[in-house]
C-alpha cells in the first residue's frame, strides 16, 4: 500500500508522462491507455517483487533464531533479525539500482550523449522514471522490513507461548502422571516379589517332599 501511495503521489509531482521510447508511445497512441498510470503500475510490480524476496528471507531469519534461542523474547528477536535486515535493505537497494541501469544502458548512454549537462540529463522523463523506481522500491524496503520482523518475532512467541492461566493445570497434570509412572512400577516390582516369592516356596516345597 504504501509502495502504491509512493509511486502514484511521485508520479503525480513530477508529471511523469510514463512515455520515453516509441513502444510506450505506440501504445499509447493505439490504445488509448493512459501511461502515467500504466507507469505506476509498472512500479508497485517491481517494487512489490522487491519486497517479497527481502520480507520472505526476514521473516526466516527470525523463524531460524527463535527455533535456535528459545529463551528470546520478541524484543531480542526483533532487535537481532534487525541487524540482519539492514544489512539486506543495503544490498537489495544496490541491487536494484544496478538492474534498472543495467536494463536500460544502451538508452541512458544515448540519453547522457544528447545532454551535456548533469541537470539536462536527470530532468529527463526516462531518467525521471528510473529515479523514482530506484526511490519508491527503496522506501518500500525501509518501511517493510521493521514491520515484517515485528510481525515475525511476535507470531514466533505467540506460538510458542504457554497459554495464561495454564501453568498451575500444566504442572498437575504433569505430577499426575508422574504419579501414575510410579504406581505401575511399584505394581509390576510388587508382581516381580511375589513370583520370586511363590516360586522360592515351591522350590522349598518339592525339596522337602523328596526329602521325605
Amino acid at each position: 500500500m504504501l509502495t502504491g501511495v509512493l509511486a502514484a503521489v511521485s508520479v503525480s509531482a513530477l508529471r511523469l508522462s510514463g512515455i520515453t521510447d516509441d513502444v510506450s508511445s505506440s501504445v499509447s497512441d493505439r490504445y488509448g491507455i493512459t501511461m502515467s498510470g500504466l507507469l505506476v503500475a509498472s512500479i508497485i510490480i517491481g517494487s512489490v517483487g522487491v519486497l517479497d524476496d527481502v520480507t520472505v528471507t526476514q521473516a526466516s531469519i527470525v523463524a531460524e533464531l527463535a527455533e535456535a534461542n528459545p529463551t528470546y523474547g520478541v524484543g531480542q528477536l526483533y532487535r537481532s533479525a534487525s541487524r540482519v535486515g539492514r544489512s539486506h535493505i543495503a544490498s537489495v537497494v544496490n541491487t536494484i539500482v544496478l538492474a534498472y541501469a543495467g536494463a536500460s544502458l544502451p538508452l541512458l548512454i544515448l540519453v547522457a550523449a544528447d545532454n551535456p549537462s548533469l541537470a539536462d540529463v536527470v530532468t529527463t522523463q526516462f531518467i525521471s522514471q528510473e529515479i523514482v523506481r530506484s526511490i519508491v522500491a527503496t522506501l518500500g524496503l525501509i518501511a517493510a522490513v521493521p514491520l515484517t520482523t515485528a510481525l515475525a518475532a511476535y507470531a514466533a512467541r505467540a506460538a510458542t507461548a504457554q497459554p495464561a492461566g495454564d501453568f498451575g493445570g500444566r504442572a498437575d497434570r504433569e505430577h499426575r502422571q508422574q504419579g501414575r509412572q510410579c504406581d505401575q512400577a511399584g505394581e509390576h516390582r510388587m508382581h516381580e516379589l511375589e513370583s520370586g516369592a511363590d516360586l522360592r516356596i515351591g522350590e522349598f516345597v518339592g525339596v522337602d517332599r523328596i526329602a521325605r
